[in-house]
Formats: structure tokens, C-alpha cells, sequence
């Protein structure tokens, strides 16, 4: 099996998660997170003074899938999460050792 996470902008989350359930993909996880890449962050003025924003409010989705389906959820991610502009963010892939489904014991594949 493998964990895909994703870190995209927070109004991308809902396009995100119909891509990802239109291929079947029942359960996710998703975490608000922030951080900053290339972007570096920005400078906001509030009440007439200027301060920088070192970390950008983004979206961690994080999905377990059998191994497979890798390269379809992947594209999906990206195609609905892609606004061209700068900080759309990244997809990691990483294996996942075992999966147990705590109700019933259920380990492997049928614990997804």
C-alpha cells in the first residue's frame, strides 16, 4: 500500500475531494496545515502597519491506496488542485508497511 499526501490551497480542498471520490476513493484524512515553499510567504498590512507572513495557510490531504491506483489518484490530485499560480503545492508518495482496521481487526487491503 501507499500514503499520498498532498499539500494544496485550502480552496481547492472541495474540487480535491470530488476528483478523489468520483475514482472510488472512500476515506481521507486532511489536516490544515501552513508552511511555505518557493512563495516564501508575503507582506499583509493590518491597521495601517506592514508585517510579513512567513507561513501560508494550506490543506493536507492524506490517502491510502493500494498501489495501483497511485499514478490515477496522483493525476487527480494534481489536475483538480492546479491553479497554474505560484504555491499550488506538492503531492508526496511513501509505502505503507501494514493497515489495521481497529473496529475489526481487518488488516491489508480489507482494511482500507
Amino acid at each position: 500500500m501507499k500514503k499520498i499526501e498532498a499539500i494544496i490551497k485550502p480552496f481547492k480542498l472541495d474540487d480535491v475531494k470530488i476528483a478523489l471520490n468520483d475514482i472510488g476513493i472512500q476515506g481521507m484524512t486532511i489536516s490544515e496545515v501552513k508552511g511555505y515553499g518557493r512563495q516564501r510567504g508575503h507582506k499583509e498590512i493590518f491597521r495601517g502597519a506592514e508585517y510579513v507572513v512567513d507561513f501560508i495557510p494550506k490543506i493536507r490531504v492524506e490517502v491510502i491506496v493500494i498501489p495501483e491506483m497511485v499514478d490515477l489518484v496522483m493525476e487527480k490530485i494534481r489536475d483538480s488542485a492546479n491553479t497554474g499560480q505560484v504555491g499550488d503545492g506538492k503531492i508526496f508518495v511513501s509505502p505503507i508497511e501494514q493497515v489495521v482496521r481497529i473496529r475489526t481487526g481487518e488488516k491489508g487491503r480489507d482494511a482500507l
